[in-house]
């Protein structure tokens, strides 16, 4: 059986042998999406103490979409194959690979993938994408080297967080701490672990800066003393359900029949009144009297009088063919209703007026993830899709989220949604095209709306934020991207940090006798805009948040750092020695003298 802790340690230090001699590290990608583009991209501008890891990237021959997949990015090798069988896996060159990443929307489809490549090469480092993580336990056990993401689970609590007002969604554990992200205006001065970023020029977002009292965004210790506590509460409680009863009513009313059926009972009920008021006037009765006299006439055909004045006679007859009218249009007034009310609900076009809620366009994979979590917190929901069947509508049904079966661009489902009267708009279906355009309707029926919008391409999200002011936008695929590449390089990754379109990892990074660090200060370790060290810890030691940066780095200790992707890139390298050059490399040749 493979030993998944000793291939561990091979590949961290460099030295695992290859068929051909190249000693660089070599991982394949399978997959077809934005999740592919930004993990091969994250994984290009990986340096390593064996240099620039190699990529080879597997798809289908037809894109799935017209947004970038990998394929196009310089210095991968594109390998086009219709299924990810043994064959596909050989010619990928997957037999002495450092790792292997499947990353397709399909969970069966991946484990079926899983377990040809084991044929291929049993001690694998294996990264498989799956929404279905109750199945994480089951794959664990047949690849023991294995790790199961879900970039949903991942990129849901940012989009629920800015959906609620909140700077991120974070909040871990680690070294006996729990940590979360926090304004530095809504904690205790005490409770500031370290700056993450000066977020007051929307247009430029500075992360981990060098003067750590700039930053307005921060990692912070819980201490159960928390003054932003207060206001999250007061801003659930606005966001729980809230109903007027008397436009419930009126639309309840105006829903509940066709509008030819209406009109009908309209008319019918204005000539009844007309007939009864003259009555009145030829009884010389008041008009409660006339109204008992009309009523009982119309309904029941009762106290015929042959001694009453003609015209009375005649408006007691009409009174009476009036009545038989009535009854049967009362009749199809219920009938047509109660349909009516039974097609509507179920296809989400009749909902009770509504605000403070949140209304989630898209039930695909974040979606569903967004509306359970929403729930989950005690805010109403209103989610909005295409397709009746789509992948979150059963847990809609079951959580009791008001679904509206529509296309989210036209104004008309937006007010179905009472978009007017909601605190927030997520947008998270798949189409850049049909979010904008729910964006841009939403923000017409209320102009301080806020709309949370995914969109893939970073510099398109910064020209709509420009033109129309819509700020809060997430790439799901660009959060999830860095824990999937850590967990391909085998990295331990604590956590992951959105701050706007930028995301910052919180890691232990040990480190390995003979590397750069080993025998310099702690102060060495942090760098301005790239890495940050937060706790320090020997080995078989409790870790230290306090160590003094004058103290020497030894081989085998860990350290906790936040940092960019770039930087966290660069540590790994002085953390790591290089490796030896393997046998039969060719000697570099000295300059002549």
């Amino acid at each position: 059986m493979a030993d998944p802790l000793r291939d561990r340690a091979r590949r961290a230090t460099g030295w695992r042998l290859r068929m051909n001699g190249d000693a660089r590290p070599h991982y394949v990608i399978c997959g077809s999406d934005p999740l592919a583009y930004w993990v091969v991209r994250s994984l290009l501008a990986t340096e390593t103490p064996a240099g620039q890891v190699r990529v080879t990237l597997v798809v289908p021959e037809r894109r799935r979409s017209d947004g970038p997949d990998g394929r196009d990015l310089d210095g991968v090798q594109v390998i086009i194959a219709a299924r990810l069988d043994e064959a596909t896996f050989r010619r990928a060159g997957l037999a002495g690979a450092d790792g292997l990443a499947l990353l397709h929307q399909d969970d069966v489809g991946n484990m079926h993938a899983a377990l040809c490549a084991q044929e291929v090469e049993p001690r694998l480092r294996l990264v498989v994408r799956m929404f279905n993580t109750s199945l994480a336990n089951g794959v664990r056990q047949l690849f023991p080297d294995s790790a199961v993401l879900s970039d949903a689970s991942m990129a849901a609590p940012a989009f629920v967080a800015a959906a609620l007002g909140e700077v991120a969604p974070t909040h871990f554990r680690h070294g006996g701490r729990t940590l979360y992200v926090a304004r530095r205006t809504d904690v205790r001065p005490t409770d500031v672990i370290c700056g993450l970023a000066v977020t007051t020029d929307p247009a430029s977002t500075r992360l981990l800066p060098a003067e750590d009292a700039t930053a307005d965004v921060v990692l912070a210790e819980a201490t159960g003393q928390r003054p932003g506590t207060e206001l999250a509460a007061r801003r659930l409680v606005r966001a729980r359900r809230r109903r007027q009863p008397v436009t419930v009513l009126l639309r309840a009313v105006r829903s509940f029949a066709t509008r030819k059926i209406g009109v009908a009972v309209l008319l019918l009920l204005g000539v009844i009144a007309l007939l009864g008021w003259l009555n009145s006037r030829a009884s010389g009765v008041d008009w409660a009297e006339a109204l008992y006299l009309t009523l009982v006439t119309t309904l029941s055909g009762q106290d015929p009088d042959v001694n009453k004045p003609a015209a009375a006679q005649v408006m007691q007859v009409v009174l009476n063919l009036a009545g038989l009218a009535l009854i049967p249009l009362i009749t199809a007034v219920v009938v047509d209703g109660v349909v009516n009310a039974r097609l509507a609900l179920h296809a989400g076009r009749i909902q009770p007026a509504r605000t403070g809620h949140v209304v989630v366009v898209g039930l695909g994979n974040i979606g569903t993830r967004v509306m359970a979590q929403l729930h989950d917190f005690g805010v109403e929901v209103v989610a909005i899709d295409k397709d009746p069947d789509a992948r979150g509508a059963a847990l809609a049904h079951r959580l009791g989220v008001p679904l509206i079966v529509g296309d989210a661009g036209l104004e008309e489902t937006l007010r179905a949604a009472s978009v007017d009267t909601c605190q927030a708009l997520v947008v998270v279906s798949t189409d850049d095209g049909t979010n904008l355009r729910a964006a841009l309707n939403a923000r017409s029926l209320d102009a301080d709306l806020r709309v949370v919008l995914r969109l893939f391409d970073g510099d398109f999200a910064e020209r709509i934020q420009k033109a129309f002011g819509i700020g809060i936008s997430r790439s799901v695929s660009y959060l999830a991207a860095p824990s999937f590449v850590a967990a391909l390089l085998d990295r331990a990754v604590i956590a992951t940090i959105p701050v706007g379109r930028h995301a910052l990892l919180v890691t232990e990074v040990p480190v390995v006798a003979g590397s750069a660090l080993d025998g310099r200060p702690l102060a060495a370790v942090s760098r301005p805009g790239e890495v940050r060290l937060l706790a320090y810890a020997r080995a078989g030691q409790k870790t230290d948040w306090t160590a003094d940066p004058r103290m020497m780095i030894s081989a085998g200790d860990r350290l906790t750092v936040v940092a960019r992707r770039a930087g966290l890139s660069a540590l790994l390298r002085e953390t790591t020695p290089v490796p030896p050059e393997p046998a039969g490399a060719p000697v570099p040749r000295q300059p002549e003298e």
